[in-house]
């Protein structure tokens, strides 16, 4: 028979007691999270097209608002559905600094959902070297 070492009953041990005490509050946190998220689908018009995807197994009112940098509403809306998308069109040249935020409330739901939209534009030069022979 081998001998089992003491290095790999201490490891064992550590790892049985680390995965016990962790916290279910996880689950819990997905739960009441509200299920939307926000995909950028392309360019329209040079402008650039968002989704806001809700997907509920309930019907539920929500509010939606987008911010400026400085906290300045520029649009407000609630809806009400379970299952349903909400297209954005944003006017980047109304844009002060960039960055945009949209959130999302629901009194069924204990936290809103916040997006953030950075608006920057970078210039990639790549070069490319092949040994042809």
């Amino acid at each position: 028979m081998k001998k089992i070492s003491t290095r790999l009953v201490a490891i064992a041990l550590m790892a049985v007691l680390t995965t016990a005490f962790v916290s279910p509050a996880m689950a819990n946190d997905e739960k009441n999270t509200i299920p939307v998220e926000l995909k950028f689908v392309g360019n329209l018009k040079e402008q650039p097209l968002f989704h806001l995807v809700f997907n509920s197994a309930e019907e539920s009112q929500f509010t939606i608002t987008i911010r400026d940098a400085f906290g300045n509403v520029f649009y407000r809306e609630t809806v009400k559905g379970s299952q349903f998308i909400k297209k954005f069109l944003l006017n980047i040249d109304d844009l002060d600094e960039g960055k945009v935020k949209f959130e999302i409330s629901s009194k069924s739901y204990e936290k809103p959902v916040v997006f953030e939209i950075n608006n920057s534009t970078k210039y990639v030069e790549t070069y490319s070297v092949n040994k042809i022979k």
